[in-house]
């Protein structure tokens, strides 16, 4: 399966390093989280859950699915954040049968009078509790909650909304560091039987669920979210797979759709294996870019080589190092050659953490793992007491849900070329990936999702030329397939995966007029 693709892991991974570099952590609590419950008789059929009145409370402390911490602190202008639990069908085939709960969270707006409505927000994943990720990012969205509530929800199987639950913290140490590119043919029957062990364990203990957490029963799920939440059309922001999932609801609910925002985008035309592709040549264009700062810099970069292929020749020394012989880690754990190269994706998402990425590659190289390992956590979920969050799980359960490819072995070896030559680091690493899907017990939805969407107003179509795991070639697929007229395409020539929170003043006041003030710019705009 791809790499996750998820602007909230910008937010682990700093929560990550300040661990690793600074000294102390904060306790979080259980975080089992009943706040925001209503005891009140739940309602049934479209047309009653539409009708259901949410509690709101005070929020609780993330709980473990959700990643953990403390509860959100107060909004700057002292407003509490507000959490409450929707109720919606688990099979909208049968509306009016078993309802599963929605966790939300909200941010009001300052400005009742000038309120435009709600703005949901969904940071991406699959898996990726949205819940605990908006308090994290409100400040890079602050100029939007003058005119709108930000919502945002975890959808269902992530976080707080009936989480998908694969395998124990422990089983999930090892099945994720263990080798994932196999080279011998022992090493493959291992590889295929972990593959098996995970899938056996999800369907053991979720597997009345995994039917029902595919992408468009999230997309129903907002549209009903929309209806609760009072608003006539749904403004809307994904990031990432959030551009996916806003895609497929512009196709079902075309006309429900106001002002919506698809940053870092995935190209809805690609296959799995054509999107994991894509992610191997993505990834390898921000190892290179990486890789040619660091030697344009001369003495200040602290890894070998001259110029960028030979300090790339030097990382996958490594990684081939690290297949034979791991190195120490953090604790009693080891970095293995999987964790080094989930670390190193990791760390380029972000060109903010590209000195982290410097130190973390020469540390490992002296024989020190601790800050590729800290990446890699960070990119898995797992904080620094060991617990996990469902992100993995969820998202695995969701992509084997929406996606049609199951690749068998013979298949998957055969692709393995292509993927090496779209990427010597990363290719082996996404190629024998495309086998997660095979053994699951949920048939996939779609080769590819349908996004158009004709009849919906303008949606805001933004891609940023250097992002590593959505490649910026399917921002003007998107445009495309959402349709004549829908489509609107805004570049950012810049680094990194989401153009809006980077912060460039450009990006944000093209964004700002259209969300605030209806302002549509004009396709094809580049902010430099």
């Amino acid at each position: 399966m791809p790499i996750t693709s998820s602007a909230l892991r910008a937010v682990a991974l700093t929560a990550s390093l300040a661990v690793l570099l600074a000294a102390g952590c904060s306790d979080g609590g259980d975080g089992s989280g009943d706040e925001g419950r209503d005891p009140a008789p739940r309602a049934s059929g479209l047309k009653g859950l539409a009708a259901q009145q949410l509690k709101w409370n005070v929020c609780p402390a993330p709980s473990e699915a959700e990643g953990g911490g403390p509860s959100p602190s107060p909004l700057p202008d002292g407003s509490p954040w507000e959490c409450s639990f929707m109720d919606v069908p688990l099979d909208y085939g049968r509306p009016d049968g078993e309802t599963i709960e929605l966790a939300l969270i909200r941010a009001k707006a300052m400005d009742e009078q000038k309120r435009i409505g709600s703005l949901l927000f969904n940071f991406g994943g699959p898996g990726g509790s949205g819940v605990a990720a908006l308090p994290n990012f409100a400040p890079d969205y602050a100029d939007l909650r003058t005119r709108y509530d930000l919502v945002s929800f975890d959808p269902r199987g992530v976080g707080r909304s009936v989480p998908v639950e694969c395998e124990s913290d422990r089983q999930l140490d090892v099945h994720l560091a263990q080798d994932m590119t196999p080279d011998t043919p022992a090493e493959e029957k291992t590889y295929q039987k972990s593959l098996a062990a995970y899938t056996d364990a999800c369907e053991e203990r979720s597997g009345s669920e995994l039917p029902h957490v595919g992408t468009i029963s999230a997309a129903r799920d907002m549209d009903l979210m929309r209806q609760v939440l009072g608003d006539a059309k749904l403004h809307y922001f994904g990031v990432s797979y959030g551009t996916e999932l806003g895609g497929v609801y512009a196709h079902l609910f075309p006309r429900n759709v106001g002002r919506a925002v698809l940053d870092a985008v995935v190209d809805p035309t690609k296959t799995s294996e054509q999107g994991s592709l894509g992610q191997a040549k993505g990834f390898q264009l921000a190892l290179e870019n990486f890789t040619e700062d660091c030697a344009d810099r001369g003495d200040e970069c602290p890894l070998p080589g001259s110029d960028a292929r030979e300090i790339q020749d030097g990382i996958a020394d490594l990684l081939r190092r690290l297949d034979k012989k791991p190195i120490q880690g953090l604790g009693d754990r080891m970095l293995t050659q999987t964790l080094a190269t989930t670390g190193i994706a990791s760390a380029l998402y972000s060109k903010e953490s590209w000195q982290y990425l410097e130190q973390g590659l020469e540390a490992a190289d002296a024989g020190d793992g601790g800050l590729l390992l800290t990446f890699a956590d960070a990119l898995n979920g797992r904080s620094e007491t060991g617990h996990y969050d469902n992100s993995s799980a969820a998202n695995t359960a969701v992509n084997c849900a929406d996606y049609r490819g199951r690749y068998p072995l013979p298949e998957v070896k055969a692709k393995l070329p292509e993927f090496r030559k779209a990427s010597p680091i990363f290719g082996d690493y996404l190629g024998w990936g495309l086998m997660t899907c095979n053994k699951w017990p949920v048939h996939g939805a779609w080769k590819t999702p349908d996004v158009s969407a004709a009849g919906a107003p303008p949606i805001l179509v933004i891609g940023t030329t250097g992002d590593p795991a959505t490649p910026y070639e399917g921002t003007r697929a998107m445009v495309n397939a959402l349709g004549a007229g829908v489509g609107v395409e805004l570049t950012y020539k810049g680094e990194g995966h989401g153009a809006y929170n980077g912060g460039d003043k450009c990006v944000r006041r093209k964004v700002n007029g259209y969300l605030l003030e209806g302002k549509v710019p004009a396709s094809g705009t580049v902010c430099p």
